[in-house]
């Protein structure tokens, strides 16, 4: 069986990340897997990528391109929204190599026009790192539901036309993936009842699997040498927080922190806590928390990532949405409890006062609580610890997602022949 993911990028983000962790680990259980992605960034040889420069400026470029359409709507938000209509490709790389198995996962940023899906020969499967393939557009659908019918009058395009960028993007997709031999992937039960609850993937097949993590890698490390590594304090206790442009995407939170850390800083945990941020650079002009702040800046290998996870008290993700929410999982197998809100894939992690604290969505008050909860007594945040380890040893080792996987390949080719 020979699988071929095809993926953006190959280690640069969470979506990344978590590709290329299946793809690792689907190697080392002995399938043959290949990863196709327009920008590389390891030295990984089962990783493939334009090689002469020409094309890797061209596919870099093609970003600034596709985007070209949105500078008619000078009102939206500044969100990421993809439209995916530049062409590519990416049908003859996949031809020359081949594959029984088509595997996509993130695929924006220009990398794959929509109508190349409706072309590849090969049953496909389809791995949702965020909620695009079943929008007009967008990657955060925020309250927004039009996804269910058809999109159009988007608020993320600050649009009042039914008949906008995001409705014609839909239909693109609704015509180009109608016969389509697909099976979805997602990371969390969230998004699998999304995208049933999808007009574009309600008739297909929609498994959920969790996204793996090495258990090696992602440990736990005795905290006092990890504080020693990163230069961090030995006698406060440490809320973490980090994402990919941790400070600056709305949708991670930040905001939500930054409230309920200046709710904390008016009790009696001023002079004991400290802020740990990783994902974003220190800010030429900080925003007050409350508290000292550490930032580290951005971390993009594993190890870093497992001492950072272990130097820390709690991992707080007060994101708005998310799909799965790897940061979380991350933590916990570092043995470090998350405190997040109780909503989207978030809830598929954390236990609430097991392993952590799910915090109503969205007060801020609740999410202080959580966050005090945790910290309070030493003997519950010992026992936090310990099943916070447990869970991501039993759900969420990198070994289980691959052999999820290897079983669902195995059964879609015996059901294609």
């Amino acid at each position: 069986m020979k699988i071929l993911h095809l993926s953006t990028w190959d280690i640069k983000g969470g979506a990344a990340r978590a590709a290329y962790r299946l793809h690792k680990g689907l190697r080392d259980i002995n399938v043959h897997s290949q990863m196709l992605v327009q920008d590389k960034s390891s030295d990984d040889k089962t990783v493939l990528a334009s090689k002469t420069r020409l094309i890797q400026g061209i596919e870099r470029a093609k970003l600034t391109f596709d985007a070209l359409p949105l500078k008619l709507y000078q009102q939206r938000p500044e969100t990421l929204f993809s439209i995916q209509w530049i062409p590519d490709r990416v049908i003859s790389k996949v031809n020359q190599i081949s594959p029984d198995i088509i595997h996509l996962h993130w695929i924006s940023a220009g990398f794959m026009q929509i109508e190349t899906i409706s072309k590849f020969k090969k049953p496909l499967v389809w791995t949702l790192h965020d909620i695009w393939p079943l929008t007009g557009g967008c990657h955060v659908i925020g309250e927004c539901d039009r996804y269910m019918i058809n999109c159009g009058a988007c608020p993320q395009l600050a649009s009042t036309k039914e008949k906008d960028l995001s409705y014609w993007t839909w239909q693109r997709k609704a015509k180009a993936w109608r016969n389509l031999n697909l099976t979805l992937v997602s990371p969390s039960s969230w998004l699998a009842n999304c995208a049933r609850s999808s007009s574009l993937f309600k008739d297909l097949r929609i498994e959920t699997i969790p996204h793996g993590l090495d258990t090696k890698i992602y440990r736990p490390i005795a905290r006092k040498t990890a504080r020693e590594l990163l230069n961090l304090p030995q006698d406060k206790q440490l809320i973490l927080f980090g994402a990919v442009d941790a400070t600056s995407d709305k949708n991670k939170g930040f905001h939500f922190l930054q409230a309920s850390l200046q709710n904390l800083s008016n009790s009696n945990w001023k002079d004991k806590l400290e802020v740990v941020v990783f994902g974003a650079s220190p800010p030429e002009n900080p925003p007050d928390l409350g508290f000292k702040c550490h930032y580290l800046g951005h971390l993009n290998d594993h190890l870093s990532l497992a001492v950072v996870y272990s130097a820390s008290d709690v991992m707080v993700v007060p994101s708005y949405q998310e799909s799965f929410g790897q940061t979380a999982s991350e933590s916990l197998a570092c043995g470090t409890p998350v405190v997040a809100f109780n909503a989207t894939g978030l809830k598929d992690i954390v236990d609430h006062q097991q392993n952590g604290y799910l915090a109503k969505p969205y007060e801020i008050e609740d999410l202080a609580k959580g966050i005090t909860w945790i910290l309070e007594n030493p003997e519950r945040h010992d026992k936090l610890s310990y099943y916070s380890r447990q869970k991501a040893e039993q759900k969420f080792t990198v070994e289980i997602q691959a052999n999820r996987y290897l079983n669902l390949f195995n059964e879609i080719l015996v059901n294609s022949n």
